[in-house]
């Protein structure tokens, strides 16, 4: 039981609640009956088309004989393959993070001259007022560091001149602020709050104007400042697999949304943020995590594949870890066959376990790679197939890069904020109207009673 009055819930609250959560049920045949898309997407899974992008592709399905059949996933950039892009990459294991943010913004791929020049922008960006540390993010930690992001960039707001300025030339100057920002806000925060509630060092290192993004996080974030060039590429390679994937994502659908309101880039961003931190969005690959810890603790052998299948499908019957019924990191929204971001981050996630020592535990999520969707397909009726996404591998390399998990989402956001951005410089310059879906009321309509007649 909580001391704390602020969020002390009392006898009489629970009464309300009560009241509310019964006024708030809404019939679910209700919904079949008006054929309203719950969540915007019909019966097979398939989104209710609300706007138009050239920023990303999430390629799921191909037409066959004018009949159109699940395909191994594919993801696109301004119309190139990711795949391709992080391949094209790796010959010379340049980190692309900052290229590929070029790509989504400008619509090209850059030149070296270009790219040059972006990255020294990004470093020139990449400082925080005077004292913002000192005065916002030292202040208050908050245990969750998407919280701390969303108050910092909403502090932002109150550092900016020109902060309600809606001109493109204005909000791509807010949006690479951003972009270079979110590692300091995040890593900062995260180093606040191990301080000041767990009595840990604190540790507040400048960026590295040489640094990309990826190497800045690692340095910012280790008492050292040390890291191999592998987890660095690594990290890299996560950013740019998270950084967009599409304009119907909730994350980026609130971008849209919000933007389309005429609001400020700030309230926009912290809007994106609130949508990410949920566990349905950004927070599925701490689960991921957990799930595998649980399992490591249960199982006897991590090579008896007969005791691990017998552990999943103990979770599918809700018999194991959060009784929820779900294997996490198995299946996505769109993806059916393949999610091609898992595929990618595969390879580079074995080279990284081999690196640390970590053989086992990676043959472990390999089997259950293999071995969920079997089980899955026998204890469901499902109407796609089913694979490992992206959240399936990022966690056991996050765990093995030595981040915190208070980070894990903190790391999806810096990536997305790329995507974010570009999606924002899309709405801003469409122009359009202000999104307004309909909802129908199916509630009856009532006689006012008097006070002194009602029970």
């Amino acid at each position: 039981m909580t001391t704390n009055k602020f969020c002390e819930i009392t006898p009489e609250l629970k009464e309300l609640a009560s009241r509310a959560e019964y006024c708030a049920h809404i019939d679910s045949g209700l919904y079949t009956k008006y054929d309203v898309k719950r969540g915007l997407r019909d019966l097979n899974g398939k989104g209710v088309l609300v706007g138009l992008t050239e920023i990303s592709e999430v390629c799921s399905t191909k037409v066959v004989n004018g009949e159109t059949v699940p395909a191994d996933g594919e993801l696109f950039y301004r119309g190139y393959n990711v795949k391709d892009l992080i391949t094209g990459m790796s010959p010379d294991s340049h980190l692309g993070f900052e290229e590929c943010t070029y790509l989504l913004l400008f619509g090209t791929l850059p030149t070296e001259e270009e790219l040059s020049g972006f990255t020294q922008l990004l470093s020139h960006y990449r400082t925080l007022p005077t004292s913002f540390v000192r005065d916002i993010i030292m202040k208050a930690p908050s245990r969750d560091m998407m919280n701390t992001l969303a108050r910092s960039v909403l502090t932002l707001y109150s550092y900016d001149d020109l902060a309600d300025d809606v001109s493109i030339p204005n909000v791509l100057r807010q949006c690479l602020q951003l972009i270079s920002l979110f590692p300091l806000l995040s890593v900062y925060g995260y180093q606040a709050y191990k301080h000041y509630h767990d009595g840990a060092s604190l540790f507040i290192h400048s960026p590295k104007p040489e640094y990309s993004t990826a190497e800045n996080i690692l340095h910012i974030l280790r008492p050292d400042s040390k890291f191999s060039p592998l987890e660095a590429k690594l990290l890299d390679t996560a950013l740019i697999l998270h950084m967009e994937h599409g304009g119907g994502n909730n994350s980026s659908f609130t971008t849209h949304l919000v933007s389309s309101s005429g609001t400020d880039t700030y309230s926009v961003i912290a809007a994106s943020l609130g949508s990410l931190k949920g566990p349905k969005h950004g927070g599925a690959n701490i689960k991921v995590v957990k799930m595998f810890e649980d399992m490591k603790a249960q199982l006897s052998d991590w090579e008896d594949e007969e005791e691990i299948s017998r552990y999943l499908t103990a979770l599918l019957n809700k018999e194991a870890f959060d009784h929820a019924g779900l294997i996490y990191g198995m299946g996505h929204a769109v993806y059916s066959l393949s999610d091609p971001r898992a595929q990618i981050f595969r390879g580079f996630v074995e080279k990284l376990s081999a690196e640390k020592g970590c053989e086992k535990e990676f043959a472990l999520y390999s089997a259950v790679e293999r071995l969920a969707p079997q089980i899955i397909a026998r204890e469901r009726k499902i109407y796609k197939g089913v694979s490992p996404n992206v959240d399936f591998f990022s966690g056991f390399a996050y765990s093995m890069l030595g981040l915190p998990v208070e980070l894990y989402t903190p790391i999806f956001a810096i990536a997305r904020i790329a995507g974010w951005s570009a999606h924002r410089l899309e709405e801003v310059t469409g122009g359009g109207k202000i999104m307004r879906p309909a909802y129908k009321n199916v509630g009856e309509r009532k006689d006012y009673v008097p006070m002194s007649e009602r029970m």
